[in-house]
């Protein structure tokens, strides 16, 4: 693992590290034209050499012209509105290839049957559940309170507080549901960890940044509903998280 913890570390300091981001907007702009776009692909192999510190060039040189031609053919087939999906792939090709030298030179010995271990079926359906389906379970249970977020509030009429389709309209698309995801595998990670403590702070910290939407709500309803949200969804997280614990 020593090989392929160097092989991941020089790719690191060589993509994110030791690459100005004057060169990124050059390479876009001059794409396969600019020189910085070779200038990267060398520091890639130089990284690679002072790491390994060995003098047996082929490995370094693979990699370098790798993440140069990977590189260059991002570079001509991005448009601005996929930039993120290529910056996804470039960074999984390139992962691909330091996999790929890795196992040609050490040849690890792969257990195919640990994908059938209990403990490890077990903890990949933990993981699965506290995802997408916890979300949806989440969302059909609030969904009998939706309608009522559109109602007027009876102590003040000329306050009306927006429904959810309406307010996913305000806020980044799919915000909510990564969010409830992030915080039920962080929740997940804590209880199996013992780190009880991270959770409350975890806790406090969304509702200081819960804290200035539902002031200005000012709406009994939104308030409720928002924890409601937020109680199922740490709940799921620490029942899902002591079930498997348990089990382990």
């Amino acid at each position: 693992m020593l090989l392929l913890t160097k092989l991941i570390l020089a790719h690191l300091l060589g993509d994110f590290v030791f690459q100005p981001a004057k060169w990124v907007e050059k390479k876009e702009i001059k794409k396969y034209r600019a020189w910085q776009l070779y200038a990267h692909a060398i520091i890639h192999g130089l990284l690679i050499i002072l790491l390994l510190q060995d003098f047996n060039f082929w490995v370094p040189t693979l990699i370098a012209v790798s993440h140069l031609v990977i590189d260059a053919v991002k570079l001509v087939f991005q448009k601005d509105i996929t930039k993120r999906s290529w910056f996804m792939i470039d960074q999984v090709l390139h992962l691909g290839v330091i996999l790929s030298v890795w196992y040609y030179i050490e040849t690890p010995s792969l257990d195919p049957n640990i994908v059938n271990s209990p403990n490890v079926l077990l903890f990949i359906t933990a993981i699965v559940f506290i995802t997408t389906p916890a979300s949806i379970i989440i969302k059909t249970f609030v969904s009998q309170w939706t309608t009522a977020l559109s109602k007027p509030n009876p102590n003040d009429p000329t306050i009306r507080i927006p429904s959810t389709s309406q307010i996913d309209t305000t806020s980044l698309q799919n915000a909510g549901k990564i969010i409830g995801i992030l915080e039920r595998l962080f929740v997940f990670t804590f209880i199996l960890t013992n780190h009880w403590e991270a959770i409350g702070f975890l806790i406090a910290a969304k509702s200081v940044f819960r804290f200035g939407d539902l002031k200005e709500s000012k709406d009994l309803k939104l308030t409720e509903y928002v924890l409601i949200g937020t109680l199922l969804s740490f709940g799921i997280a620490i029942a899902t998280g002591l079930l498997i614990k348990t089990a382990l």
